[in-house]
């Protein structure tokens, strides 16, 4: 026999007596405040209410899978979390609260403070159960004005004057901090000591420290490793410790532009591609798509598959970047697309980030199982 009462439907509105009803909430139950959210506990369920609208800093409908919840929050909100049944989530808007079904916790990131007992909320990724489609999408996240996007003037820099170019790159990509946040990276024995191209970037990084690095990251203390393959220069690590890469030390007289050495744990070292002038080119834009706040990830591609997710962009005109994987780079305005090898022949993985939603627009939604898609 059907169920009689099955429940809102996906996109159904309700006001807010027939939502802490489906979650068993007595007049008197608290509603608990996470972030710019409503957390509400029944006695079966719980209920989630965010506002409508696409403002950063704030809990809300991130993209078609996800929302995200910014702490801090009362320390039932983290218990709940943890919850495994899940919850009801809503959306408020003009109408009341639009349903847009039950989703459970992802990813929860807390921490202890110091001297506490108690943990307390970071964030965390509640999974959708059933993905909203575009108009549904469009009504409870509205697309927001957007600001300039940098542009691809570097790219006409990138094999005639490489410093201009990773200049002009992360001047348009990373806005620049109050003279009262600028920390400059502490450099052993100064600028002088050091090859050209990486002077220069820590000299960018002083306003913008970003371009050091959000998943591995540019060393602020360039040290000095001796094992068997000589004197290097460790400049760049891996986030989780797996690689790092090199140059020769040579102290006094550096190497205008050396050659950069990529070593897993102590393997024998392999030589990157492009020298250090190029190679701090592909590392900023590998981290800029990496740390940037809209992405989209999707895993397994064919050739076929990859190819319209290019024909909008340009190609970074650099050989591949990190031995191994095999990254190539692409950009359009406000937008950088890495594509490696997978693991299985012949497949590729494709990262995109972007300064803005809008600008993954650029990429073909249909026709690619999209990991995530924040546009």
């Amino acid at each position: 026999m059907a169920d009689e009462n099955p429940g809102p439907a996906l996109g159904d509105v309700l006001d807010d007596g027939q939502a802490r009803a489906l979650i068993g909430a007595t007049s008197g139950a608290e509603d608990l405040r996470v972030g710019g959210a409503t957390m509400t506990i029944g006695s079966a369920g719980t209920l989630i209410i965010v506002d409508a609208g696409d403002v950063p800093g704030r809990s809300g409908v991130w993209n078609a899978r996800e929302i995200r919840l910014l702490g801090p929050a009362p320390a039932p909100v983290l218990e709940r979390l943890w919850d495994p049944p899940g919850f009801h989530l809503m959306v408020r808007v003009d109408e009341g609260l639009l349903h847009l079904g039950t989703g459970h916790a992802e990813v929860i990131g807390s921490h202890l403070p110091p001297g506490g007992t108690v943990y307390e909320l970071d964030d965390c990724t509640v999974r959708l159960q059933t993905s909203l489609n575009r108009a549904l999408l469009d009504r409870v996240r509205p697309p927001r004005p957007v600001a300039a996007r940098p542009g691809l003037e570097w790219l006409d820099d990138v094999n005639g004057d490489r410093a201009l170019a990773l200049e002009r790159f992360v001047t348009g990509w990373y806005p620049a901090t109050t003279d009262g946040a600028a920390k400059p990276p502490f450099v052993p024995g100064g600028s002088t000591d050091l090859p050209t191209a990486l002077a220069q970037l820590y000299r960018l990084a002083v306003r913008r420290p970003g371009v050091l690095g959000a998943q591995n990251r540019i060393v602020e203390d360039p040290r000095r490793r001796t094992d068997r393959c000589g004197d290097m220069r460790v400049i760049g690590v891996e986030n989780q410790g797996g690689f790092h890469w090199s140059t020769l030390w040579t102290p006094g007289e550096p190497e205008d532009d050396p050659t950069v050495w990529h070593r897993v744990h102590d393997e024998p070292p392999v030589a990157e591609n492009e020298p250090l002038s190029g190679f701090l080119l592909q590392f900023a834009l590998y981290e800029a798509a990496m740390g940037a706040d809209y992405v989209a990830t999707a895993h397994g591609l064919t050739g076929a598959e990859v190819e319209p997710l290019t024909r909008e962009l340009r190609p970074v005109p650099l050989r591949p970047f990190v031995p191994g994987s095999a990254k190539r780079f692409h950009a359009a305005p406000g937008l950088v697309l890495s594509v490696s090898k997978s693991w299985r022949e012949d497949r590729f993985n494709v990262w995109a980030g972007a300064t803005d939603r809008g600008a993954l627009g650029l990429l073909p939604h249909d026709g690619v199982d999209w990991l995530v898609f924040d546009g």
